[in-house]
């Protein structure tokens, strides 16, 4: 295999990277501009590192834009470094000494993927490269050809070249890919024509179809997973979640070694009857939490719209300003003489002075408004939140039937027994309902607390960029007229 001259290792620090990128960026004076004001890595969008003699690959966070990287032809032994190039979607890392494919999962827009001439002997940890259309893995140490259905899932892919590996001496190999990856257009770098398809298909058709048949089983037990994933997220956004059946009495009698003997007793309520109630709450929770999403809803939409009016009247406001303004710096150039020029200086900063005052009273004013619709808001917000803070409680009499089994009678045999009996399954039961009822509590006070101090923090942040908006304009115009003068 092709290696880099010698084998001195090489370190891949910021120097490296910096002399890379000026020696592929603009020549002689463009290069030199650009040394002086600097390079901004997270702007580079193509890199180019063969034949450095780097062993390990770091130092490539700030490289963000990247869509093109480099590396073949070095002595990289494992992948890494790599996390945060999430816009890559060409990477070499050919003639290298690769052993294992890993930590390519962030790398999700990545389409042609060249590990050609390493050590790997496995086709694995590819799973979030969904866009995969060219793949190059010749002369590795792959040697299972059922491997080569890992690539399957990538319903992109039109070339592979597995060439030089010990699987393609294998006599059924070219056969054995055409069938398992019927939408290959190019095997080997050689295109997979429609009579080898055929061949293929007559021998593995019955292998293929089975295996069609177990990933579309898998598929549609994955989708019902993450629908009911999805579902449990509702839930949970609601605080509600496992609420909407019996998890959480059969949670309760699991514990309870003498429940289904109390079960036995007259008015007690039965399983049913708790699971009906428990719904109930489930089916309020939803309710409440589609109140509350209105309720948000609303009052972003109240914001923005207090906000938008504020800018509008803004804008029309420094609009006539400029309109002014451009009068008043061509009477300021006309003007016959000091004294009249004076006159228009001062109208001209009296009427700098009234745009800001303006505009910050405007802008108190908005703050006042967004103050009383925030307040408004957390008013609602507490009140729907309260609403979710129910108590439960229930009652167990001690009246016996004279139908009761043998073990049941025998156990309540007195009344001491049958109360304390009673009274342990009922704090049982009851210390759990109180330690759900106390998690929704205090779920649903975070979201409110961390929602509203993200309002007032978001407010605070836009009133202070305007103020500082509305001072950099009013200085500006100042220096404006000083520069007149």
């Amino acid at each position: 295999m092709f290696r880099p001259h010698g084998e001195e290792q090489s370190v891949m620090d910021q120097t490296m990277l910096q002399d890379a990128v000026e020696d592929q960026g603009p020549k002689e004076e463009a290069k030199l501009i650009t040394r002086e004001e600097g390079i901004a890595f997270n702007e580079v969008l193509q890199l180019r590192l063969e034949y450095k003699n780097i062993l390990k690959i770091e130092h490539l966070w700030d490289f963000t834009s990247l869509t093109k990287l480099q590396l073949n032809n070095n002595l990289i032994r494992k992948i890494e470094g790599l996390a945060s190039l999430t816009n890559i979607t060409w990477l070499d890392l050919s003639f290298n000494h690769i052993e294992k494919i890993e930590c390519l999962e962030t790398l999700t827009k990545l389409e042609d993927l060249t590990l050609y001439n390493n050590k790997i002997s496995c086709i694995e940890n590819m799973d979030t490269l969904k866009n995969l259309t060219f793949f190059a893995i010749g002369n590795n140490s792959l040697d299972q050809l059922d491997n080569v259905i890992y690539l399957r899932r990538f319903k992109n892919l039109h070339t592979v070249n597995l060439s030089g590996n010990p699987l393609s001496e294998d006599e059924n190999y070219k056969l054995f890919i055409a069938a398992y990856l019927s939408d290959l257009v190019y095997l080997d770098y050689r295109l997979l024509n429609e009579e080898t398809k055929q061949q293929a298909w007559a021998k593995y058709q019955y292998a293929v179809e089975e295996i069609g048949q177990n990933e579309l089983q898998s598929l549609k037990a994955m989708e019902a997973e993450q629908s009911q994933q999805k579902e449990i997220e509702q839930h949970k956004e609601a605080f509600v979640e496992f609420l909407n059946g019996s998890y959480l009495f059969d949670s309760m009698f699991a514990e309870d070694t003498e429940a289904a003997k109390i079960g036995h007793l007259p008015k007690v309520a039965a399983l049913d009857q708790l699971v009906a109630l428990c719904v109930q709450m489930f089916e309020i929770g939803m309710a409440e939490q589609k109140r509350r999403e209105s309720e948000v809803n609303d009052f972003f939409g109240a914001l923005q719209e207090a906000v938008r009016e504020k800018q509008q009247r803004s804008a029309q406001r420094v609009a006539d300003f400029e309109t002014c303004r451009k009068k008043s710096i061509l009477d300021l150039q006309q003007a016959p003489d000091t004294a009249q020029r004076d006159a228009l200086v001062n109208q001209y900063s009296e009427d700098i002075k009234m745009l800001r005052d303006s505009s910050m009273l405007q802008e108190l004013q908005l703050v006042d408004q967004l103050e009383e619709i925030i307040e408004d808001f957390e008013r609602s917000i507490k009140d729907m939140c309260r609403d979710l803070e129910n108590q439960h409680h229930e009652e167990i009499k001690s009246e016996l039937e004279d139908d009761l089994p043998d073990d049941v009678r025998a156990l309540f045999m007195g009344k001491d027994t049958v109360m304390n009996v009673v009274n342990a399954s009922h704090d049982m039961h009851i210390l759990k309902i109180e330690n759900r009822e106390d998690t929704l509590v205090k779920r649903i006070k975070a979201w409110m607390a961390a929602l509203i101090k993200r309002i007032q923090e978001e407010e605070v942040w836009r009133n202070r960029k305007c103020i500082s908006e509305i001072l950099n304009y009013t200085q500006h115009l100042r220096n404006q007229l000083e520069d007149l003068l």
